[in-house]
């Protein structure tokens, strides 16, 4: 799963250099970390192939995972022994918005992730 990361920071440096969008250090990060949790999830349980696009839309990457199994996954509840299966919760915590939904076949999982932080160090555009 290594190429799908290097294939995240290629896309994220792209946007920057060559689209000319800031994006902050936190964003590059939590971008790299939603897809990693995301493709995780598919790759764990879905029977077959999964896919991965990467797509900017009002100054956010939307993370869109489409895979074979129509389960939707759902956060676990709150347990400070549980060890592990954090990767939702976290991926739910990090994003502007989220948002599953079954289709056809299988399921698709959209998160969006704001690029540029205020001028205060604060994600821009996330919900208090």
């Amino acid at each position: 799963m290594k190429p799908l990361w290097s294939a995240t920071r290629r896309f994220m440096t792209e946007v920057q250099a060559v689209h000319g969008i800031p994006v902050s250090e936190r964003a590059m990060g939590m971008v790299e970390l939603v897809v990693s949790e995301l493709v995780t999830n598919a790759y764990k349980y879905a029977p077959g192939p999964c896919l991965l696009d990467l797509e900017v839309v009002d100054g956010a990457v939307e993370v869109s995972i489409w895979d074979t199994d129509a389960t939707l996954p759902a956060a676990c509840p709150t347990d400070p022994g549980r060890v592990g299966q954090h990767g939702l919760e976290i991926a739910m915590a990090v994003c502007r918005s989220f948002e599953v939904r079954r289709e056809p076949v299988g399921k698709r999982v959209k998160a969006a992730i704001v690029l540029a932080d205020d001028p205060g160090g604060n994600p821009a555009g996330r919900l208090r």
